[in-house]
């Protein structure tokens, strides 16, 4: 006869849905590996919500060149 599946108690279901929120799971080496998720911000990337709304002089005050828009217009 299989045994009974325990149930989890309230902590144990917490802990398991903010291990959850924290990691996400991926295949490495044909194995499944519990790995950090990225950082995000509304469901984006950190670099491309800076991208959409840094305004040029923050960008500039925090050395990110590489995200001004060059406007030459001569």
């Amino acid at each position: 006869m299989a045994r009974q599946k325990k149930k989890l108690t309230r902590a144990q279901k917490a802990a398991k849905k903010a291990r959850q929120e924290k990691t996400m799971t991926v295949f490495r080496n044909g194995k499944q590996v519990r790995v950090k998720r990225p950082e995000s911000i509304d469901g984006m990337d950190v670099d491309e919500f800076i991208r959409r709304n840094a305004d040029p002089l923050w960008l500039h005050q925090n050395a990110m060149w590489e995200y001004l828009d060059n406007d030459d217009k001569k």
